[in-house]
């Protein structure tokens, strides 16, 4: 029990920063439910605060599980894709990091509570094969939600380095993209190279994540 008392703690803390800043719980409540334009029109009211509650709303993703693309296409829509792009990842990373603490101090009940049982066996299904690229596969997989992967990381006592790389590799092609398509909102046109590339991007992640789940499910038909 005693191992548990300081993430426990950082939990109830983190909490009651979200509830006593209003500005972040706002911020939090408008990502759950997806409402983009509200979150662009707050960060933009906020100024250089606005990129705080940003990072800060990233970093309680450790805890709070919400689509991972409605930070990073406000970003990009609210600060440009140069400057957005290494502000998301740099918070993803540091949420990341935040997970993979949680899972070493409550390991795998933490992950089916948050994120449900049958979410915690696909994503130990993939870690659970090994190594550096089943790590990158694991958050190139858009239905594995990110924090779970550092909770089951941090369970099975992955080493930490080649759990942040292969974790900032993983991320940055839906990161990069989510937050491009974020940035091209302002001024949609066809003859951007780059949009096709981002939403190219994103077609290949569900290909891939159809293809994946599909073998999983063969998989675990014939075991």
């Amino acid at each position: 029990m005693r191992k548990l008392l300081p993430a426990l703690l950082a939990i109830v803390v983190a909490a009651a920063v979200v509830l006593l800043v209003e500005p972040l719980r706002t911020a939090l409540g408008y990502a759950l439910h997806g409402d983009i334009d509200a979150l662009q029109v707050q960060l933009q009211d906020l100024g250089v605060a606005g990129a705080l509650v940003l990072v800060a709303i990233i970093l309680v993703h450790a805890v709070v599980v919400f689509p991972a693309e409605i930070p990073n296409a406000v970003a990009g829509l609210v600060y440009g894709f140069a400057v957005a792009l290494p502000i998301v990842m740099a918070a993803w990373t540091a949420s990341g990091l935040i997970a993979y603490y949680l899972g070493v101090r409550i390991g795998r009940p933490l992950a089916v509570r948050l994120a449900g049982e049958e979410r915690v066996e696909t994503a130990e299904q993939m870690i659970g094969r090994g190594g550096a690229l089943a790590l990158v596969m694991s958050r190139l997989i858009p239905f594995v939600p990110f924090s779970l992967v550092g909770y089951i990381a941090g369970a099975t006592r992955v080493p930490v380095w080649r759990y942040t790389w292969t974790s900032f590799v993983g991320v940055l092609p839906i990161t990069a993209a989510a937050t491009y398509l974020g940035h091209a909102l302002d001024d949609l046109s066809a003859s951007d190279p780059l949009l096709w590339v981002a939403i190219g991007t994103l077609v290949l992640l569900l290909v891939l994540t159809a293809t994946v789940a599909r073998r999983m499910r063969r998989s675990s038909s014939q075991s």
